[in-house]
Order: C-alpha cells, then structure tokens, then sequence
C-alpha cells in the first residue's frame, strides 16, 4: 500500500502527527504533506482541529474504512500470488460466545486436512480495533458495533437473562426495576459486550449501574457465577454461559432481559462474508 495512504491510517490510529511520524520513521512535516496530497486528490478535508485536539471528518472516516479494507484485500492477492493460499483463519470472539459457543465449529473446521485456526477471545473493543488493522478475518460479537462500518452476518439468536441464586427471591420470576436496584449488581469488566448490551437497556430506563446499591465488577464468568451461586448478588449473562450451571435460577426483568444477536463481523467490500458464513455453520 502507498506510503500517503500508510500515513493516513497511521494518523487515524494515533490523532497525533508527531506520533504518527514516529512510528512511521518519517519526520512529522512529511506526514503533514502526505494528508495534505491526500485532501488535494480528494478536494475533501480529513482532519480539523477542535480545542487542541484532531478529530477526523465525516470524510475521513469514509476514508479510513476504505483504507481498511483496501489493506485486507492487499494481504489476501499477495497470498494469492505467492501461490500459497492460506488455509489459516484469524477469528476473535468475545468470551461469551468464544468460550461458550464456538467450539464446536472449531473442532469440525480442524477436522479439514491442512486448516489451520488462530482463535482469540477477547472483549468488543479490542476485537474490533483488531479487525480494523487487518489482524483478523472477522470477529463474532454478542456486544454493539457500528453496523454503518461494518458488514456482518447473523449467527443466532441468544437469551439475555437474569441470574440469581436458587434461594433467591427473584428465583424464577419477573422483577421491577425498583426492586433490582436494591441488590448487588456483578458486573462484566468495561468494554465487554455483555455489559454494553446491559448499560444501553438500563441506560434506555433512565438508569446507569451507579443506581445500584452495590456493585462488583468481575472479568471471569466462573467467578461471576459462583459469587451469584452463593447468594453474593445477581447478574445478566446470555443464558448459553449459564445452561449447564444447575446451582443458578433465572429470572426477568424486561427489558434488561431479552434475547439480542450474536453476529459474525468484518470489514467491508471483502470476500469473507461467505468464509464466515461457512464457518458458523459448521
């Protein structure tokens, strides 16, 4: 790829031009003319400052989603012509499904003679910072993503559900609100899509997780479930995470609950859509 277009990615990563000429090995007057032959192509303004700080344009974002992708298909025709086509996939998931969902299909995939699998699991936000810089293939996403950025494919429908301790009151039942905030609330860590997907619909109640009397704040599902198990607070987790968990009771508490996509992601205007779509229903 182009040096100029190497720049532009390199500055919408940083928002810095110092930063960006760093890491480039090139001085920073020259990443400066690398955008600014890139605006007079274009006839567009990239970039603005606003109270110090660089903020991209709207065209600038269409840029660097093009960008993107023109980078991906680049690595893929190399591969091409090298004549070694890769039978490796590069998938992320977030923890829900990649540790609850996706093993299955991992195992028939590695049944193929000479596939190979680069699987990690990790939260929202990083998987799509991943994803943008071309280090995955595409990425499976209980969370919220920005479906204008993005092309996606479904992979299924997922209960979102209230967790509870079998002695609890709210055992098998549909609470208010009201009554939920008076108990502890446990937490997945910040940027994970299980709490994102909690926030917006508590968010959309005119709620935050500050409304909570208690609160917790735990990375682990095992340990969020057995703290819920031994009556330490409640939680909402896709019910996939909980099915085999026979010391746990569920409950509802519309619309925190629900039931909300589980969605192979990559980038746009690539071929992996099929490749996903072959994947996901192995």
């Amino acid at each position: 790829m182009e040096q100029r277009l190497e720049s532009f990615l390199t500055l919408c990563d940083t928002m810095h031009y110092g930063r960006a000429a760093e890491l480039l090995n090139l001085s920073q007057p020259a990443v400066s003319k690398h955008i600014q032959a890139l605006e007079a192509q274009y006839g567009v303004t990239l970039f603005t400052y606003s109270n110090r700080h660089l903020h991209k344009t709207r065209q600038g974002e269409i840029l660097e989603q093009y960008v993107q992708t023109l980078r991906y298909n680049e690595e893929k025709l190399m591969e091409r012509f090298c004549e070694q086509p890769s039978r490796l996939l590069r998938i992320g998931a977030t923890k829900s499904i990649g540790e609850y969902v996706l093993l299955p299909n991992i195992k028939r995939f590695l049944m193929s003679s000479g596939n190979e699998i680069e699987f990690l699991v990790d939260n929202t936000e990083h998987l799509l910072e991943l994803l943008d810089h071309g280090e995955l293939d595409f990425v499976v996403l209980e969370g919220i993503f920005n479906k204008q950025h993005y092309d996606w494919t479904l992979f299924r429908n997922e209960p979102y559900i209230g967790i509870c301790a079998k002695s609890h009151p709210f055992a098998g039942k549909t609470v208010s609100i009201q009554e939920l905030l008076d108990d502890r609330i446990i937490l997945r860590e910040k940027g994970s899509g299980t709490r994102k997907i909690f926030e917006r619909e508590l968010q959309n109640m005119g709620f935050t997780v500050e409304a909570f009397r208690k609160q917790a704040c735990i990375s682990s599902f095992e340990i969020i479930k057995s703290l819920v198990s031994d009556g330490y607070g409640v939680s909402f987790l896709y019910q996939a995470v909980t099915k085999d968990a026979a010391d746990l009771a569920e409950f509802t508490c519309p619309p925190l609950t629900g039931v909300h996509e589980f969605n192979a992601v990559y980038l746009k205007n690539t071929d992996v859509g099929s490749v996903a779509e072959k994947f996901m229903s192995l």
